[in-house]
């Protein structure tokens, strides 16, 4: 049986300006392009995948990329058969129907990325590496190219310390040299490997001054509490109280058109407010957070997710591929050909300059905008964290542990 791995890369880090646009007219297109980005459906996947991954994980942290691991089952639908890309679409939500939208959504959106300049660092790709032995479909490789813009390399893989290094130089290269090694182990049984990668670096419209951090507790858990380095600035923030899952939202912008959702449950509903992550509620989120005056304290933080989705994504219905059952005859006519893991890591960053990385009814959402007082808000316990780019979710985590990553400060 030979075998191949598909490596979900993600990075998301804070530091480089976006092209700058008027926060009146990133209101105005806001608001305009609210689920302009994936479909319904696979927004519902998205929600599906966090929980399955925090509930692998219920005390620790989870962070991940939604479109790098839709992008990449996406391309591999491309080389599937009839049952096994039933399967997958079927599994993101999708019907054969609107597979071809789907992958035209893509690739609007990588041209759109390819095209970004001023200082706006967010790149979205893919690269396939193929042993020579094994022939690659032609229908694959155009479509991989022509809609996902991915580039192929033919690799040696009977010489696996130079395909190693090969692959690897390619992702820290891509990442800004943010992962680096990571392909540890490859054996003689692949011959193929599909790497998918976003990078995200963007300043805060706004920065913390350093002079602000200081050292504070974060509660871990009720009777673990640690000291880690907390930003401070009083400032106006878009800022929403959502009564219906019991959290606070304060949604701070990027230069550009990006920002970042932090959101922090009520003592004790952590879980409630996991249930209750929607795309509906994050719409909300951002059409309806009114600016208000706060005190906000909010950790600097530094924090990894590493996951095997071979062992996740079964779960939500996408298991064929992953067994002798998968038909990847569109890729290649290579027989007894499957996918063999899926390996999916992303990093974050999160300081006073910025980020490493990535309609709700009037009785549910309550703004307080009227009141003249500021409101002192600390995330000093464990919340969530999303981060957007014209309404398209790049990043969904829980940070736990502020100092997870290998990074932190």
């Amino acid at each position: 049986m030979k075998l191949f791995t598909v490596l979900c890369l993600l990075l998301f880090n804070l530091g480089v300006a976006f092209r700058h646009r008027s926060r009146s007219q990133e209101e105005k297109d806001k608001k305009s392009s609210v689920g302009a980005g994936l479909t319904p459906g696979s927004k519902d996947f998205v929600f599906n995948l966090y929980m399955a991954l925090a509930s692998e994980a219920p005390d620790q942290n989870v962070f991940f990329s939604p479109m790098s691991v839709i992008m990449s089952l996406s391309m591999l639908s491309l080389g599937t058969g009839p049952s096994t890309k039933t399967q997958i679409l079927k599994g993101l939500g999708l019907s054969l129907q609107q597979e071809d939208n789907f992958h035209k959504f893509y690739q609007g959106l990588m041209k759109r990325f390819s095209q970004l300049t001023d200082g706006h660092q967010l790149s979205l790709g893919s690269a396939l590496f193929t042993d020579p032995a094994v022939r690659i479909q032609h229908s694959f490789l155009s479509a991989m190219k022509t809609l996902y813009m991915a580039d192929t390399f033919s690799t040696n893989f009977k010489n696996l310390e130079m395909t190693k290094k090969q692959i690897n130089d390619y992702v820290a290269k891509k990442t800004k040299g943010n992962i680096v090694d990571l392909i540890k182990d490859l054996d003689s049984t692949h011959v193929m490997v599909l790497i998918n990668y976003i990078f995200f670096k963007a300043k805060w419209e706004t920065a913390f001054s350093d002079q602000n951090t200081h050292q504070k507790d974060f509660h871990v858990t009720p009777k673990k509490t640690i000291q880690v380095p907390m930003m401070n600035r009083e400032d106006e923030y878009y800022y929403v109280l959502d009564q219906s899952i019991s959290c606070t939202v304060v949604r701070i912008p990027y230069q550009g058109n990006a920002s970042a959702l932090f959101i922090l449950p009520s003592e004790g509903k952590m879980q409630q407010v996991e249930k209750g992550l929607s795309e509906r509620a994050l719409m909300n989120w951002l059409t309806t957070a009114r600016k208000r005056q706060l005190n906000l304290y909010l950790p600097k933080f530094s924090i990894e997710g590493t996951y095997q989705l071979e062992k996740i994504l079964p779960k939500l219905g996408i298991k064929d591929i992953f067994t002798i059952h998968a038909d990847l005859s569109g890729i290649t006519d290579y027989p007894n050909i499957k996918l063999s893991e899926m390996l999916h890591k992303s990093v974050v960053k999160v300081d006073e300059s910025g980020t490493i990385a990535a309609a709700a009814t009037g009785e549910l959402f309550t703004f307080r905008s009227a009141r003249p007082l500021t409101l002192k808000i600390e995330f000093n316990k464990p919340f969530l964290l999303a981060i957007e780019e014209n309404s398209n979710l790049l990043f969904l985590g829980r940070v736990v542990q502020p100092r997870g990553g290998r990074d932190s400060f």
